[in-house]
């Protein structure tokens, strides 16, 4: 395509957003669910493996905004270079595991709950059409996407913090101190009778999860950073008519100028994820699992989300009636959020992957009209799931987590790779980077086989 000049990096918080959209996709698993679940059944000794896997995905995500930053193009483009079958690869592992329909069933039942439905699958199967309208009708999908996650968060998030304030004591404190070095109740680390499996869908859900980490890339390129300020976007084929585009992005001269600039963009892009997608991210599992175990510790049962019930009924018990129901519609918007932000990257993923299967570089497509069937195919998926009567949120996200943990075992060794073969030496990542990545994937290898196994 040709080489431009990277463009001038702006302040931070003009870059703001790419970040909002991936910790939508952590909220409604990881921290509304896995971690407090936890929590609540082991207490806070546990907590260790929230910061260790926030940390670790935080490492993998930057060096996946590394390639787009440089290259204006999504890794998937990278990966085809590398070896013609991965996007077979990439549309079986994500769609397996985010194909299952978990987050609108968990919203459901909490609705439900409120509300006082009985039909919670029928419910269950108009939250997912209603997602698939969302994202059909909005003008720019990036937009759309960061608009909402952002709102959500925004509002959600304090009135946790408010909860939590109002709610816990000084021991709920002390016992997260300790649990982030691994000492919990009795136990250094894993408790004894611990679900490894909910362990390890925990600790992948300590942010996105699986190849959704991926979809960073494309984030990146929409909000314009780096060298994705020359990419095309996905537009709503209902409000504009969509012509084909490039894939393939196009890279900068390392000229003292670009290489200063590129060092420049790198400290934004890093300290935008830094503060909002792991700080963020690592303060809300932190809120929500103090809050579980401060109401509801020693008193949860294995049955789904019931202790979301039971801490909205201490909530009203303890504050008031309205205060417990505002609760529950927090959490419902939040596990929402996440089924918005689930679908719009796995349909991303799937259909791109679907055209560069085909792909010949310089050839242009419609990611556009493929994002779409994408979308609707899943949502499909997800309807004849409910329909099947396989509707119970907990199993559906712990299933999927491990399913994403042992996706997430191949991209620690795979973006190493990708960065090392198509940046050139002046942009690759440090050797403290390349450690980390490399233990990231020894400690995924490690658990998904013990898990499995077990």
């Amino acid at each position: 395509m040709g080489k431009k000049d990277l463009p001038n990096p702006p302040r931070l918080k003009e870059i703001i957003g790419p970040s909002f959209i991936l910790l939508g996709l952590a909220l409604g698993s990881g921290e509304l669910i896995l971690w407090p679940f936890l929590a609540a059944r082991h207490g806070l000794g546990l907590i260790w493996g929230a910061l260790l896997g926030i940390t670790l995905q935080f490492f993998l995500n930057t060096e996946i905004i590394r390639y787009s930053l440089v290259w204006g193009e999504s890794v998937f483009v990278g990966f085809k270079r590398l070896w013609k079958w991965w996007p077979v690869w990439f549309i079986a592992s994500t769609f397996i595991p985010w194909g299952l329909p978990g987050f609108s069933s968990a919203s459901a039942q909490i609705i439900s709950r409120i509300f006082g439905f009985n039909q919670t699958k029928w419910l269950g199967i108009g939250l997912l059409i209603l997602t698939g309208i969302i994202l059909s009708v909005g003008k720019v999908l990036y937009q759309t996407m960061e608009y909402l996650q952002r709102t959500i968060i925004l509002i959600g998030l304090p009135m946790i913090l408010i909860l939590v304030v109002l709610l816990t004591g000084k021991r709920d404190w002390v016992d997260l101190a300790q649990g982030l070095i691994g000492k919990g109740n009795g136990f250094w680390f894993f408790p004894a009778g611990i679900s490894l499996g909910s362990f390890l869908g925990a600790f992948a859900y300590s942010g996105a999860g699986g190849n959704l980490n991926l979809s960073q890339s494309y984030n990146v390129k929409e909000k314009g950073l780096g060298m994705g300020k020359y990419a095309d976007r996905i537009v709503s084929p209902w409000r504009k008519k969509v012509t084909k585009s490039r894939l393939e992005g196009r890279s900068f001269d390392l000229t003292p100028l670009n290489l200063n600039k590129f060092k420049k963009w790198w400290r934004l892009v890093t300290k935008e994820h830094f503060i909002v997608f792991w700080g963020l991210g690592f303060a809300s599992i932190v809120l929500l699992s103090v809050l579980a175990k401060s109401l509801v510790f020693g008193r949860v049962d294995s049955q789904g989300i019931n202790f979301i019930y039971q801490e909205a009924a201490v909530i009203r018990q303890t504050l008031s009636p309205a205060v417990g129901i505002v609760f529950l519609i927090v959490s419902a918007l939040m596990l929402y959020a996440t089924q918005l932000g689930v679908l719009e990257s796995s349909s991303r993923i799937i259909s791109e992957n679907f055209i560069l299967f085909n792909w010949d570089e310089g050839e242009k497509a419609n990611p556009s009209k493929w994002f779409y069937f994408a979308l609707w195919g899943q949502i499909g998926v997800g309807i004849i799931t409910l329909l099947l009567g396989v509707s119970e949120p907990r199993f559906l996200l712990t299933l999927s987590a491990i399913l994403n943990a042992l996706a997430m075992t191949v991209l620690f060794p795979l973006i190493w790779v990708l960065n090392k073969k198509r940046l050139k030496k002046e942009l690759q990542p440090s050797l403290l980077r390349q450690v980390v990545i490399i233990l990231g994937f020894i400690f995924f290898a490690v658990f998904s086989a013990i898990t499995l196994f077990s």
